[in-house]
């Protein structure tokens, strides 16, 4: 991590609104990296500053900012004053970890898979990859799906959110997949760099 880095990002979202029908978004968002003071420890601390779009060509608007923390062996990401474990570096295949181990809410364990594998994402291929499986719990009722991919030297370069609930209210839809309400989404880098 390194002040003046920057991603772009193509955000694909299906929207499952209770007793509506489905909603389709996509828009882009860039993240650009700004270092702040060290931690008391000697952790790197960094801001990152996000933007977002409707369109290809249109101003980007501010639309919020997170902090970074690396430490010796781990990366934290806090946001609205509640810190994340988002990743373990040096980690080993199936390795697990609480991805909220700094917060205060309930334990989410996080697994570490295919280490090291080539990811191809937007036309770009990506050597060395590590996929952070957050949950992957699928039930009749409901669906919960978190996964991250990030690349050596790049950072995330994948992102796939689906949390749904599944029609319980008639015992004749229990079961078939129908959708209640929830949100699918899909993260895609587009480019990255230096500025």
């Amino acid at each position: 991590m390194e002040t003046g880095r920057y991603w772009v990002y193509e955000v694909t979202e299906q929207e499952f609104p209770l007793g509506a029908g489905p909603l389709r978004r996509t828009y882009q968002f860039r993240e650009r990296l700004e270092a702040l003071p060290d931690g008391p420890s000697g952790q790197k601390n960094f801001r990152v500053l996000r933007y977002r779009r409707s369109l290809e060509g249109q101003p980007w608007q501010p639309d919020s900012a997170f902090i970074l923390t690396r430490q010796e062996h781990l990366i934290l990401r806090t946001e609205r004053n509640v810190s994340y474990l988002m990743l373990v570096l040096y980690a080993t295949e199936g390795i697990r970890w609480n991805g909220n181990a700094y917060n205060f809410l309930d334990s989410d364990d996080y697994e570490v898979r295919n280490l090291g594998r080539t990811f191809s994402v937007t036309n770009q291929s990506f050597p060395e990859t590590v996929t952070v499986i957050q949950q992957n719990d699928s039930t009749r009722v409901s669906q919960d799906r978190r996964l991250q991919v990030y690349a050596r030297n790049v950072g995330l370069i994948y992102q796939e959110i689906i949390r749904l609930q599944f029609c319980t209210s008639q015992p004749s839809c229990i079961g078939k997949g129908q959708i209640d309400y929830g949100i699918r989404q899909w993260v895609r880098i587009r480019e990255y760099g230096i500025q």
